[in-house]
Parts: structure tokens; sequence; C-alpha cells
């Protein structure tokens, strides 16, 4: 048994204490790891996603009264309203991702008006690895079965991204709920943000020696706070300055040519950023690992100097993990804390982990948390 169906198993023995009587199942959503692009989704751009073996998951099951009710085995208490009363505002901190995918969804439409949740999460909350997405699709998924209705992947994952972009008031863009929803095993999703066509892009495998290391740097971030609204708001005034509908279809020339100051800088990391999730995507096509380590660098740098969302420790796990032999290595998720990512030789993880908490240690830091990933299928029923 995995570690998220034990998890699954222990999340369904829960809800029956807590409730009298068994779920109606068990959904599981995953988190996500950013190859490439950036602050790009919100952009209409193109990004590099890929959905990590840590999910959120949801059990449910239906009430024979119009009350929803919401609990977490990792946070105490319960919120609870009626369908009625369900609207933005209702609900605050995480309930509101868990029950804003119950209200995105129109619910209710059919069946019981009433649910009960309890969500459960591998996902480390404020480490860049979208755990509130994780948890929106986990629900949405459930809630959209449950209901009999539609359940095309990526219908539900603009409803998931409605949970957090209304209810919540995070202004996220749509990568993070498509990669929970579309993520498949040993793969990236080259994801149009605009058109929302994606495609699977084939990550080195275990056979290649090569594995994904995560380094969660224990600084949290949250996308509804200031830094990312900010950093959005200058990207949607630079579009209307340069008098495009969004900075996906910005030129280098004309944002050196008519912007200034932060407008430049922002657009500028936008801009070059997409184009680098094209390059990255060739690299990796053509097993160009080296290429790709130099299009990971200078991610880093524009992220870094331009867009200036990194931040001391996630500079210094960079810098570590390439010393100590990673091949491409740089900050993942909306920055401001988070995680880094490297692509490294399954012999140097070990060596790689040691250095960068002495690293941390050297420096004062709180001790990070290095992890491996594999890129993993999408949401689905577990239970």
């Amino acid at each position: 048994m995995s570690d998220r169906d034990a998890l699954a198993a222990r999340l369904a023995t829960e809800f029956r204490a807590r409730h009298g009587r068994p779920p109606a199942g068990v959904w599981a959503a995953p988190g996500r790891v950013n190859l490439m692009g950036e602050h790009t989704d919100y952009n209409d751009g193109l990004v590099l996603p890929y959905a990590i073996d840590s999910a959120a998951l949801a059990a449910v099951a239906p009430r024979d009264d119009d009350r929803l009710t919401c609990q977490s085995l990792d946070r105490p208490g319960t919120a609870a309203v009626d369908t009625g009363d369900l609207r933005p505002g209702a609900v605050t901190g995480w309930p509101a991702y868990v029950l804003g995918a119950v209200w995105a969804l129109g619910w209710p439409r059919t069946g019981p008006p009433g649910l009960d949740i309890v969500v459960t999460s591998q996902v480390p909350a404020g480490a860049g690895l979208s755990s509130s997405a994780a948890l929106t699709c986990a629900v949405t998924l459930a809630v959209a079965e449950l209901a009999g209705l539609e359940t095309d992947r990526t219908a539900l994952a603009t409803v998931a991204r409605r949970a957090e972009t209304d209810m919540v008031g995070a202004p996220v863009g749509i990568m993070d709920q498509m990669a929970a929803m579309h993520g498949r095993a040993d793969h990236a999703l080259l994801l149009d943000c605009r058109s929302l066509a994606f495609e699977p892009v084939p990550l080195p495998g275990r056979e290649s020696g090569l594995t994904l290391l995560v380094v969660d740097t224990r600084v949290s971030h949250a996308n509804a706070d200031g830094g990312y609204a900010r950093r959005r708001a200058t990207c949607e005034d630079a579009a209307r300055t340069l008098g495009v509908q969004a900075l996906r279809d910005a030129t280098v020339t004309a944002v050196r040519t008519t912007l200034v100051g932060e407008q430049r800088r922002v657009a500028r990391h936008v801009v070059t950023e997409i184009e680098r999730v094209r390059l990255a995507v060739a690299a990796l096509r053509h097993d160009d690992l080296t290429g790709l380590g130099e299009i990971f660098a200078a991610s880093q740098a524009s992220m870094r100097d331009d867009f200036r969302i990194s931040c001391a420790e996630l500079d210094l796990a960079v810098d570590t993990l390439l010393d100590a032999g990673a091949i491409a290595a740089r900050m993942t998720g909306g920055g401001f804390g988070g995680c880094a990512v490297a692509l490294l030789p399954e012999t140097a993880v070990a060596a790689a982990t040691a250095a960068v908490t002495a690293a941390f240690g050297a420096h004062g830091f709180l001790s990070p948390r290095a992890f491996e990933t594999r890129p993993s299928h999408g949401a689905a029923r577990v239970y």
C-alpha cells in the first residue's frame, strides 16, 4: 500500500469516527513543481509544471439537510454554513479553499444539498508547491463526481481556480489547477495559459540515473499576500502601457524602448521567461541537459534581479545545489520564499542535501527540508 493509499484509508476511518458513517469516497489531487515559466500564467503565457507525488485528500459524503461542514486532520475546528449562505466572505482561512470549491461549482445543483467534508494534505503549506490548488482540486473533483456533474478536467480546473480567486481572494493563474487535474506520471505539462492547450513532455526517468530534488527553505509565503498581487498588478499596468492584451503579446524590443523602472523589469522577466519555457522543452526533448542548466540559471537570475521574488534562502539553496553537482537548479513557485528545484544525479542527492543543510546553518537560517519528487498523475478518486 502506498503512502497515499494509507493516508486515504486513515482519512476514511477518521471521517467515520467524526460523522458516524463512512464517506462516499476519498479523492486526491497533487501539488506541483514548476520547472519553467514563473508568473507567466496570469500573463497568458507558457508554463512547464509537473504534478508531484504528494497530494491533498478530501473525504466527502452527502447530508440530508442543507448544511455544509468542513474539518481537517491537520488543523483544529469545524467550519459550517448553510448552502444558501455560501458566498465570498461567508468563511475565511483554509475552509474558504474547501467550501470555495463547493461554491464555485454552483452547489447544490442535483442530489442532497448538504455535505460533510474532511480533508488532509501531504503538500506542505506555504512552500510554493501549490498546496491550495491541490486542496481545491481534490474537493472540486469529489463534489462534481458525487453530484453527477460534468467532469471535464479543464473545466474543473477553471472551477477550482475560481474558488481561489473569487472566494479566497488570491489572484492566481490557471497553472496550478491544470497541473493538478492533468498531471501525468514521468512527464511535465507544457501548458498554454491562454488557450489552455497542453501536451505532455517526458522527463528523465529513473533509468537515466537522475532525480528531481526539491528543497523547501521553510520561508513561507501566501498567494493572497501583497507581494504576489503587486507583481500581478504591475504586469497588468505594463500590458496597458504597451497596448497589448497581456504581456504574452509583448516583445523584448517594445519592453526596452517603451517601459521604464519597475514596469520594464517585471515585463522583461515575463517576456523572456515565456521564451525560456520553449527553450526548456526543446532541451528536454533533445536530452540537452547542459542547455537546460543554462536556461535554469537565466530564469533564476531573472526572478532574482528583474522580477525580484527570490530571497537570500532561495539564492543560497540554488547556488549550493549547483556547487554540489546539480545539472540545473532554480527557485520554483510564486516566490518570496518557498522551494528550489534541482535536477541532479541520484548519487549526488545525499551530499547535496547535506551541503544545503550545512550552508543554511552557517547563515543562521532555519534548517531546510529536502525531498525527491516523482512526476505523478493528476486528481483521482483513491478510496
